[in-house]
């Protein structure tokens, strides 16, 4: 997590709610009703919910396909072109309905940031449709011409631009890419080389371009370090027995710390949730994971050992925290490894989820404290895991805001529920450590630290990816209001408490956000998730309605 840079928003269009009831798969007996939220900057649906088809004894994809495919003059996709969507998963959720996620494609080219999440009950109705598709890619002369660029030369052209951007020659980690997309911008649509670069030096960074692959400009560059650069190799656990040691973390509190005791000592990896948390020591070099954590005598109470102390029991704690609260084993949901790496550089004043693994540096004593010893700041960086394995929120403009907020709310929420020192300050534990009561935000009251605390105030310049750490207070204060109720601006919200919200935020995160959600889409979704929960006259979606109009958004 790093302290906010100001940041640039492209203006998100406001939305609007509209109703309709007509559909070519009613019955006489089987009325079809939906309701339609349509993105104002591009005239297209981007949320649909209600009773879409009539029963069907269909895949739940198959019945999604066709709906979109009756659809295509809404949606602006053109005929025959929901057939090109590819299903990226199919699943029951919690409430029994089967979540269907979608990647649009065109002439089996996928689509950037183009996903659709759809539900299909168990009588095989359709019930909600989520997500912004990319229109009128058949009429756009652009992709008539098909790709010229070679793949390796895209390459070139990203990494010669990212080395002016950051002063030096990356030395890479990882490369993903370079994979042919569909890229819009401004309205347009191109043939595009996706790449990702993911490196350590000079400084951290997980870069992805976009190269255009007729002509070779870079058509967009922007650091997702929160996002996912590839899938994390697995960690062999050492041979040996699980133990607990005793240890203290970096304020110097007692903890029992999961080790694998064997005849070289004691190792810090706990074996006893999902496939193992691993903590590794970088010894303020750059190079990660460094070396996996070898103690002597089992007990971890030097000051050096802090910082690992606390990576790992409270990898731990998140691990517990969605496994318990949401049945979700990791952040995968498969059990996935959690690999955290400690003393990370000299004097470094951040922590980030690299898209493999945690990285947490020690501070510079003055600023910072080593980042670890935050259990907000390991369940914010966890959560963008999360995130990632989800709605994939493009971690740019009102979708990356968002997308920080989800971790501001979980990471709170994880304090709660372990019940360390909780409060609604992100960071504070770390932060300033001569400074009493600070924070890097304030979920309260996000304009104690600059953040926006209303939609009207949202900032939209270019820094920091279009304000991803700015104006997440949003939606930060909007999840305060919703748990604990309040006026603002005008506007009463009755508080629901938290065990109801991080329900629907949960929900809303893994059922219905997709890469582009902007806030207007996130204010229907969230309804939804509380509709499906508590009901559609229920207090819970009256608060929902209410904490996100305190905030301007509509």
């Amino acid at each position: 997590m790093k302290k906010k840079n100001v940041l640039s928003l492209s203006l998100a269009a406001a939305l609007a709610l509209s109703a309709a009831s007509s559909s070519v798969y009613a019955a006489p007996n089987l009325a079809v009703s939906e309701k339609v939220h349509v993105n104002q900057q591009n005239q297209s649906a981007d949320f649909v919910v209600g009773k879409l088809t009539i029963p069907s004894n269909k895949s739940a994809s198959g019945i999604v396909v066709d709906y979109l495919e009756n659809k295509q003059a809404r949606y602006k996709i053109g005929k025959g072109a929901a057939a090109e969507f590819e299903v990226l998963s199919e699943s029951k959720d919690e409430l029994g309905f089967t979540n269907v996620k979608l990647q649009q494609t065109y002439n089996g080219v996928p689509v950037f940031g183009s996903v659709v999440s759809a539900h299909v009950d168990k009588d095989g109705v359709l019930t909600s449709v989520s997500g912004e598709m990319a229109p009128e890619l058949f009429a756009n002369k652009n992709l008539k011409k098909g790709a010229k660029l070679k793949a390796s030369k895209a390459t070139s052209i990203a990494l010669s631009d990212l080395a002016n951007k950051i002063g030096g020659t990356p030395e890479l980690d990882h490369q993903q890419g370079p994979e042919l997309v569909v890229f819009v911008k401004d309205g347009q649509a191109h043939y595009a080389f996706s790449t990702e670069l993911e490196f350590l030096y000079p400084e951290p960074g997980n870069y992805q371009y976009f190269v255009d692959a007729q002509t070779g400009e870079v058509l967009e560059a922007f650091n997702q370090i929160h996002e996912a650069a590839s899938a994390p190799s697995a960690v062999t656990a050492p041979t040996g027995t699980n133990s607990v040691a005793t240890g203290r973390g970096v304020l110097g509190d007692a903890k029992s710390v999961n080790t694998v005791v064997s005849s070289k000592g004691s190792y810090l990896v706990d074996k006893t949730r999902g496939n193992g948390i691993f903590t590794y020591n970088a010894s303020n070099g750059t190079r990660i994971p460094g070396t996996l954590w070898l103690d002597a005598d089992n007990v971890y109470n030097a000051a050096y050992d802090g910082a690992a102390v606390d990576a790992h029991v409270y990898a731990g704690k998140t691990f517990d925290y969605y496994k318990n609260t949401h049945n979700r084993n990791s952040y995968d949901n498969k059990g996935a490894q959690l690999i955290s790496t400690v003393h990370y550089g000299k004097n470094y004043n951040n922590a980030f989820w690299n898209g493999s693994q945690m990285v947490y540096g020690d501070g510079d004593g003055s600023t910072f404290i080593p980042l670890s010893g935050g259990l907000d700041v390991i369940a914010h960086e966890l959560t963008h895991a999360v995130t990632d394995t989800t709605a994939d929120l493009i971690y740019q403009n009102e979708s990356g805001a968002i997308n920080e907020s989800i971790s501001d709310i979980f990471g709170t929420f994880v304090e709660y529920k372990v019940n360390v020192k909780p409060d609604w300050l992100i960071g504070e534990d770390i932060y300033t450590p001569s400074v009493s009561g600070d924070a890097l935000r304030s979920m309260a009251n996000p304009t104690l630290n600059g953040d926006p605390d209303h939609y009207s105030k949202r900032y939209t310049g270019t820094g920091d990816n279009g304000g991803v750490h700015y104006n997440s207070g949003i939606s930060n204060k909007a999840a305060y209001l919703l748990v604990n109720g309040g006026t603002h601006y005008g506007v009463t919200v009755t508080g629901i408490g938290m065990a109801k919200a991080e329900k629907i935020y949960y929900r809303v995160l893994t059922q219905y956000l997709t890469p582009n959600s902007n806030y207007s889409h996130f204010r229907a979704t969230t309804i939804q998730a509380a509709t499906d929960l508590y009901g559609a006259s229920s207090p819970e979606v009256a608060s929902v309605k209410a904490a996100f109009s305190a905030v301007g958004v509509n």
